[in-house]
């Protein structure tokens, strides 16, 4: 995680419903440019056989180069 000027934080809490449906808020779909029939993939990381974290990507940011894209984001989150 970069120091001063962030790249990962918490930019918000949601609730899973009972159906197991999230609702991310406006202003995270508005920075984030999610639109109505966007695509996200989920792409859990496991730590002892469990998954701990789970990070979301617009599908149309998906390629060859994902591993590089996000490995070293979530690099220093399990330090």
């Amino acid at each position: 995680m970069k120091q001063g000027n962030e790249c990962c934080k918490v930019d918000a809490v949601v609730t899973v419903d009972s159906k197991g449906q999230i609702v991310l808020p406006k202003d995270i779909r508005e920075k984030a440019g999610i639109r109505p029939e966007d695509k996200l993939a989920l792409i859990g990381c496991e730590r002892d056989s469990e998954i701990c974290c789970i990070v979301m990507v617009k599908t149309e940011a998906l390629g060859a180069s994902i591993k590089m894209s996000i490995g070293p984001l979530l690099e220093g989150a399990f330090k």
